[in-house]
């Protein structure tokens, strides 16, 4: 039985298109939330990085406005837009490249 790091470094290792958190979720077959899930993707960049591949993020953006949040280090998504202050944000989608 692979582990849900396993899983997703298959999944993204397979992905021909940048794929969300929900749509990984659902891919990898998971209980975790989102949020849980975030933190596991966070290892799982370290894992891809020393198999030679990087995790590459599409940068979220806010659907109201359309700011792009290009210069966030966090994977994860965020609360709300700088901008306008929408909470209707566009999550990342990731995907993995050959270093």
């Amino acid at each position: 039985m692979e582990t849900v790091r396993e899983r997703l470094a298959k999944v993204l290792l397979e992905s021909r298109e940048p794929l969300t958190i929900y749509q990984l979720q659902a891919l990898v077959n998971t209980e975790l939330n989102p949020s849980e899930l975030y933190d596991e993707l966070e290892h799982v960049k370290k894992t891809l990085k020393r198999m030679g591949y990087r995790l590459e993020i599409v940068p979220a953006t806010c659907k109201k406005c359309g700011y792009v949040f290009s210069d966030r280090e966090k994977l994860k998504k965020p609360s709300r837009c700088p901008r306008c202050k929408s909470e209707r944000i566009e999550p990342p989608k990731f995907f993995v490249t050959s270093s």
